[in-house]
């Protein structure tokens, strides 16, 4: 099975420290980076809010674990989102270089 993993990152820089450190161990094919977001939510008892950056992780569940561990090594943020999805159909040679994308 395959997924997509969402992950909020402070800033470009932090992104793509990530997106690399994943690419490189084989954990995920693909991150794409969206620049310019902003985050509405509860930290600390009170609402807050940020501008953050997006990474659009695509990988397979067998590797999410991982792929949790290694964001959490090098994220900055005490508890960082890290969620995976389900991919319940996508193109068959997009998916099939996931696989081979991945270790």
């Amino acid at each position: 099975m395959h997924v997509v993993i969402l992950v909020t990152a402070k800033d470009k820089k932090e992104a793509h420290k990530i997106a690399n450190k994943l690419v490189a161990g084989k954990l995920i094919a693909c991150a794409n980076i969206i620049n310019g977001i902003e985050s509405v939510f509860w930290w600390d008892g009170k609402i807050d809010n940020a501008k953050e950056v997006l990474l659009v992780l695509k990988s397979r569940k067998s590797l999410v674990s991982k792929i949790i561990k290694t964001v959490k090594l090098v994220h900055s943020y005490s508890v960082p989102e890290i969620i995976a999805l389900p991919i319940i159909a996508g193109n068959k040679d997009y998916l099939k270089w996931i696989d081979g994308s991945t270790g």
